[in-house]
């Protein structure tokens, strides 16, 4: 008779499981008792000192492993990774065993003082560094070769012997965050602190941008709703707010930072020490020594990565550009297909058409942003970076020029060569609703429904097996594996970066621009809780200081929106009127409120 994983003896008596590993089914016996042995290893002997449980189900055979750790394993490792934490004088500094009686709300019974998401982070960190040492290879699989220094979970992963490693929630403090952040309407903020306790200041950062933006939107808004009633169907009256706009985009950025500083500072990371980053997963090369540490790892020529960037990628992206510049020139041909047919109708159903090329065209782009996301990751890998920042970074910058020149290019087009304000007007509304109501699909209601009909069939398999188990968990456990994994905040801040290059480049001739974009992020902030919630895995916590590169994408777009916004100002026919002999003089002004405006982004 099968025995739970509740009965299993260890040395730890109240056993918290944190979190889950699961194995590939078939894995071999020799290779989990090898791993295992590890991971409950001392440290003096290269093990990870922690605590593991298998998860006995009816059926047996699941390979899936509870981890977990003791009070005192959890505080050392705190003191490892560098926690940030708060004194009793108020001020913030790393944590250390030593000093442990000078922070604030220690005891050596409180088994809170560190949070779940902070003591899951410890344990992904010593899983991480889990190095082999005299290995040459996995025990059982002698095709997956290891040596000194290497990463033993790494070398699980991308031998798929090891599927996943990911951290459990705890329903309890998941049910009062859902409660306190989306169950229930109302106008406030979010709770920032609650939702960095339990997911992480990545995640917690996100949110609480996507609040600040969301609010910094609302003058723009108010400002908007009169001027779009009142000047509906004059186009060249925008100077006013086009100059607004200028400002508006300048400053938001500032203050963000502020604010930013000051959340991080209250949850430590600002002061967080930066440790030295390990190669990313997918890195590749030649066994050699990394002349840093020391250290026995793969070495790449960074010359090959050069070749490979500049030959292949680079030329690759051009190709996906050209691409998308021959697309946008079929919606143009669309557009003058659809004008010419009302003009012959002059229907309703002529007027309906002529918003059909945008819808299409807007479709198309969500397309065609989508596939080209999955061929950039996958040249950026082939690229072989070294580093995840260095990977990130690179992703970013691919996807970033893309989805810029496929969104804002017709944009661009429709505004500086046809100077077509009523086609801008139209273009720039359908693409900014039709892409809100894509995503929000796309991206929460879909994946929420899909979760919600696997959930309501392993529950009815999970009760028809009358397990003879601790039920409640291995329901938890089989439903968390299954959902959909969280792959970090990429895709939200992408499409933050681009409602906030609708708004600030073109608003001007759409002012309820603004007024979608609020109503949006409202819906946004709703949706996004969901899924972190209910439909993915519980991500692990990563600590942070600010927002990363998305930081400087956004106020790149911010001095693009001061050069556009400064030229439309220039076209206007009320600037124009000032300068009626000489259009030097006018573009001498335009170019020296830029340059001044420029500055001040600077500083």
């Amino acid at each position: 008779m099968k025995e739970s994983w509740s009965s299993v003896d260890t040395l730890e008596t109240n056993f918290r499981p944190l979190v889950v590993i699961e194995l590939a089914k078939g894995t071999k016996e020799e290779t989990i008792e090898w791993f295992t042995k590890r991971i409950v290893d001392k440290k003096t002997n290269g093990g990870a000192q922690l605590l593991i449980k298998p998860l006995v189900t009816e059926n047996g055979g699941e390979n899936i492993y509870l981890v977990g750790a003791s009070h005192l394993r959890l505080l050392l490792g705190a003191e490892n990774v560098g926690l940030v934490k708060e004194c009793n004088d108020n001020s913030m500094r790393a944590f250390t065993y030593s000093s442990r009686k000078t922070f604030k709300d220690f005891a050596d019974d409180n088994q809170n003082f560190l949070t779940m998401s902070e003591c899951q982070y410890i344990i992904k960190h010593e899983l991480e560094n889990l190095r082999a040492k005299d290995e040459k290879m996995i025990p059982g699989y002698p095709q997956a070769k290891l040596y000194p220094g290497k990463s033993i979970v790494r070398r699980l992963l991308t031998n798929g012997i090891l599927v996943q490693i990911f951290p459990l929630h705890d329903r309890e403090e998941l049910k009062k965050l859902r409660h306190t952040w989306y169950g229930q309407v109302k106008i406030g903020y979010q709770p920032l602190d609650e939702i960095r306790c339990y997911f992480g200041e990545t995640i917690a950062l996100y949110f609480g941008f996507l609040e600040y933006f969301t609010f910094a939107l609302i003058p723009m808004a108010v400002i908007g709703i009169p001027y779009y009633v009142f000047a509906w169907e004059d186009y060249d009256k925008y100077v006013m707010f086009a100059t607004f706009n200028l400002l508006w985009s300048t400053v938001i950025l500032e203050v963000w930072k502020r604010i930013c500083a000051v959340m991080t500072y209250r949850w430590g990371t600002l002061l967080m020490k930066r440790q030295f980053e390990e190669p990313r997963p997918g890195f590749h090369g030649v066994l050699g020594i990394n002349p840093v540490t020391g250290r026995e790892e793969p070495v790449y020529s960074s010359i090959k990565r050069q070749l490979r960037i500049y030959l292949v990628s680079v030329p690759f992206v051009c190709l996906c550009l050209y691409f998308s510049l021959y697309v946008m020139m079929i919606y143009f041909d669309l557009e003058q297909w659809a004008l010419d047919y009302h003009e012959e109708n002059k229907s309703n159903f002529s007027s309906l058409m002529l918003y059909v090329p945008s819808i299409i065209y807007a479709v198309v782009i969500e397309i065609m942003n989508r596939i080209y996301r999955y061929a950039a990751e996958f040249l950026t890998s082939w690229e072989n970076h070294r580093l995840e920042s260095s990977y990130q970074n690179h992703l970013i910058l691919k996807v970033l020029v893309f989805n810029f020149l496929n969104c804002f290019a017709s944009l661009f087009y429709i505004a500086f060569v046809l100077f077509d304000m009523k086609l801008l007007r139209q273009s720039l509304a359908t693409l900014l609703i039709t892409s809100q109501i894509l995503n929000q699909f796309a991206e929460s209601l879909l994946p929420y429904w899909l979760q919600k009909r696997y959930m309501k069939k392993m529950k009815e398999r999970m009760h028809s097996l009358k397990m003879d188990t601790d039920l409640s968990l291995v329901e938890q456990v089989n439903s968390e594996k299954e959902m959909g994994t969280y792959f970090g905040t990429f895709d939200d801040y992408l499409e933050l970066f681009l409602q906030f290059g609708y708004v600030s480049l073109f608003s001007c001739v759409y002012p309820l621009a603004a007024v979608f974009a609020v109503l949006n992020n409202i819906t946004e902030i709703y949706s996004d809780a969901l899924k972190m919630c209910r439909v993915y895995k519980r991500p692990f916590a990563e600590p942070t200081a600010n927002i990363g590169v998305w930081q400087l994408a956004f106020e790149t777009m911010s001095v693009i929106s001061v050069v556009t916004n400064c030229i439309l100002i220039g076209m206007s026919p009320q600037v124009n009127a000032l300068f009626p002999d000489s259009k030097m003089d006018l573009i001498l002004t335009v170019a020296l409120v830029e340059i001044s405006e420029s500055a001040n982004e600077q500083l």
